[in-house]
């Protein structure tokens, strides 16, 4: 099987899904509102090669809520939302991605892995193309639900500015 790659466009706002040269998905996404940055506590998204560390939420229903990457037994829906409208919600799933580049996204406060960045679902209401999120890379839940179906830990990860 051919390596699956996910290619980010933070100028695009856009998540190209490849297998070798070949695109087999895009999607649209939502990355940091700060801009692009490695720097912990910048809430920027940060640039270059990554893999994916692990897969979060196999299994669970769409619209999990999830806190510290455990999910909460909630089901995003209106109420919820009014209730915490100033929530940075993470939903469905979460593909958490570690650094390839040691001093640029790898250790010291640069590190997105103890940055906690990952790619994840956000409420289907909230708008993606435009740059929104605190540095993660935010989709659409049913779109996250097909990319997650389609990638493994360990496919590699690049975010260009």
């Amino acid at each position: 099987m051919t390596e699956r790659l996910i290619h980010i466009s933070i100028p695009d706002q856009r998540l190209t899904l490849l297998a070798g040269e070949t695109p087999l998905a895009v999607y649209p996404v939502s990355t940091a509102r700060n801009g692009p940055g490695e720097r912990r506590g910048s809430g920027c998204t940060p640039r270059g090669w990554h893999r994916i560390r692990i897969k979060i939420g196999a299994g669970l229903p769409l619209d999990t809520v999830f806190v510290g990457r455990r999910p909460t037994g909630e089901l995003y829906g209106p109420e919820l939302a009014a209730r915490q409208p100033e929530r940075d919600w993470i939903l469905t799933r979460i593909l958490w991605l570690t650094g390839l580049e040691p001093g640029r996204n790898r250790g010291g406060d640069c590190d997105t892995l103890r940055r906690f960045i990952y790619i994840h679902g956000c409420p289907d209401p909230a708008p993606t193309g435009v740059p929104l999120s605190h540095g993660c890379i935010r989709m659409r839940n049913r779109d996250l639900l097909a990319l997650f179906e389609q990638v493994a830990a360990g496919d590699r990860v690049f975010i260009a500015d």
